[in-house]
């Protein structure tokens, strides 16, 4: 059969598809399915070298402390030095620190505070790696397809990440924890070498600033200055910890009570994954012309997990809460990185990003903290009810926000560093979630 004309055409890739951000989303689905596996890997490491749950806590909480810790200079760091620079470095000293907590587990017995250190030179290095990461995707689409981007950009990464829990949880099970975490450092060094190809000749020259506080003044100003960038990530900061909170803390214990155990949680949270790629594949299609107006509408659902929670209700409507939440929330993402990507200025964008990652986590720690103590004076019940109204009020009161409800996707951004002009697409779809 001979090839029509056009099949070339066909088989082309999207105006939209430039190397940059070809590259970005390679490394990003490479990360994301071993981090994720890598996730369930380490705690049956502590569970296996004769931790408790508390020890589990302990590792994690040592993740997220350096994370919070350093996400601001990170930002800092990402603005003034090349990005992909900083993405490659901290993508080795992932590697490293990941390799060696394989090692660990593969040739012995690893001490806790062993674990401990190495999870928190990985927070260190996420912490440098997110603001730089965040603004070079940002940068590398410009104009009326830089939704449709987004959006493929997250579908990629919400598919890894799905993939690469239930694919760990396997591995561990067949082959060891220590396996799956030397597969993550593989992961981390694959991805750091596609990242340094990244093409950066055409990113404009930055201007020697002041210093590192200067520039941590000026991105705060930058911060400051825009109502619904800070109002959003208020609400997320809010929000982020109770969820946090009802799915790390009270969500396991229901399930244990009610509804059968680790499996049902586990098919539940699979379901929420699964609504996060139908969101983002969603929002290949779909435009909204009030980005934030309609991604915060969509955050409402947030608070569902919870409700359903607090009931309890069944497994299966539990399953399709999850999964419906995941699509309302992967909406909001894209309109965030959208209205990010429109609003906010290029030599700027990861000093901007590193605060809404910083808003975004840092009470997180202090949620789950407080969650057990919340329990034995509320009880379960009612403290995912508080979970639940306390997502609603928050997101409501940021409608109250003119900027939130009347800021609208226009315009284009010059292209940088190797990537195509995302505006010579036909219309057809698009945005969403952060």
């Amino acid at each position: 059969m001979t090839p029509s004309a056009d099949t070339p055409r066909r088989l082309r890739k999207p105006a939209w598809a430039g190397r940059n951000y070809s590259l970005l989303t390679a490394a990003a689905f490479v990360t994301n399915l071993g981090s994720h596996g890598a996730l369930v890997a380490a705690a049956f490491a502590v569970l296996g070298s004769g931790g408790d749950g508390g020890d589990v806590g302990l590792v994690a909480a040592a993740r997220t402390l350096p994370l919070v810790l350093f996400l601001l200079i990170g930002g800092a760091v990402a603005d003034r030095l090349p990005r992909h620079r900083v993405m490659v470095a901290a993508n080795a000293l992932n590697c490293l620190s990941q390799g060696a907590f394989a090692a660990l587990v593969l040739l012995g017995e690893p001490r806790l505070w062993q674990m401990m250190l190495l999870t928190a030179l990985g927070g260190t290095g996420q912490a440098f790696f997110s603001p730089a990461a965040e603004g070079m995707l940002l940068s590398s689409v410009r104009g009326e397809q830089a939704g449709r981007a987004f959006a493929v950009f997250r579908m990629a990464m919400q598919g890894a990440g799905l993939g690469g829990a239930a694919l760990g949880g396997a591995l561990v099970a067949v082959i060891g924890p220590g396996w799956v975490l030397a597969a993550d450092a593989a992961a981390f060094a694959l991805a750091g070498s596609l990242r340094s190809l990244l093409d950066v000749r055409d990113l404009p020259a930055r201007e020697a600033g002041g210093g590192m506080l200067a520039d941590l003044r000026e991105g705060w100003q930058e911060f400051r200055s825009r109502p619904w960038l800070w109002g959003i990530v208020l609400q997320f900061s809010l929000a982020n910890a109770v969820v946090a909170a009802a799915d790390s803390v009270y969500g396991p214990l229901v399930a244990r009570d009610h509804l059968g155990g680790a499996g049902p949680w586990g098919l539940a949270l699979g379901f929420f994954g699964a609504g996060t790629v139908v969101g983002a594949f969603l929002m290949t299609r779909w435009k909204p012309h009030r980005l934030l107006l309609v991604g915060t509408l969509c955050v409402f659902p947030l608070a569902l997990p919870s409700a359903a929670l607090a009931v309890p209700v069944p497994i299966g409507a539990l399953c399709a809460v999850m999964f419906t939440t995941g699509v309302t929330l992967e909406v909001f993402g894209v309109s965030w990185m959208t209205s990010l990507h429109q609003e906010i200025p290029e030599d700027r964008l990861s000093r901007v990003c590193a605060y809404d990652w910083f808003g975004s986590v840092a009470m997180v720690p202090v949620a789950t903290a407080l969650a057990g103590p919340a329990e034995s004076a509320f009880g379960r019940t009612a403290a995912l009810w508080g979970c639940a109204a306390l997502v609603v009020v928050v997101t409501a009161a940021v409608l109250c926000v003119p900027d939130v409800r009347n800021l609208t996707r226009r315009g284009t951004r010059p292209v940088t560093g190797g990537s195509a002009a995302v505006d010579s697409e036909p219309e057809g779809g698009r945005s969403a979630v952060r």
